[in-house]
């Protein structure tokens, strides 16, 4: 996989490999050419399982090419997941758009939720919005309280 950024900005963000105990993160990246629906539900089912066992918890997103995620949990699974989707050939560009320490998981029920543009649209969202896709910290903020408004 072609990384884009180890992180655009890293006064926002804190190495995973510094962290103990709960952490996040978050990254986009551009899905491979010719991922279809039956491609994504292996790699749901999969990431549900493998994050039941490390206790990960989380959301993906996936639009128009793009996979948007938030993971969280315990550091040293979330850094062994994090290597994992570093050198998945399903994603190409990925890049970190944030990762740290974290006093409360966001998504504490969900071994990955799934979303994508049938349910909701992250672009139609930001473009309904006052957050910005220009800076880095607002960009960020609206992509977390995107995946948290999708119901399901």
């Amino acid at each position: 996989m072609r990384r884009a950024a180890e992180s655009c900005d890293r006064s926002l963000t804190s190495d995973l490999a510094d962290i103990e105990g709960l952490a996040y993160y978050l990254y986009r990246s551009a899905a491979r050419p010719g991922l279809n629906a039956e491609d994504l539900q292996l790699i749901l089912s999969s990431a549900r399982r493998r994050n039941q066992s490390l206790g990960l918890t989380g959301c993906l997103h996936h639009e128009d090419g793009l996979f948007f995620q938030w993971l969280e949990g315990p550091a040293d699974g979330l850094r062994e997941v994090v290597a994992l989707l570093e050198a998945d050939e399903r994603h190409q560009d990925l890049l970190v758009l944030d990762q740290g320490a974290l006093q409360h998981r966001r998504f504490q029920d969900w071994r990955m939720r799934f979303s994508d543009r049938d349910r909701a649209s992250l672009m139609d969202w930001f473009a309904g919005s006052d957050s910005s896709t220009v800076h880095r910290g607002d960009y960020v903020g609206g992509v977390v309280a995107f995946m948290m408004s999708v119901t399901v």
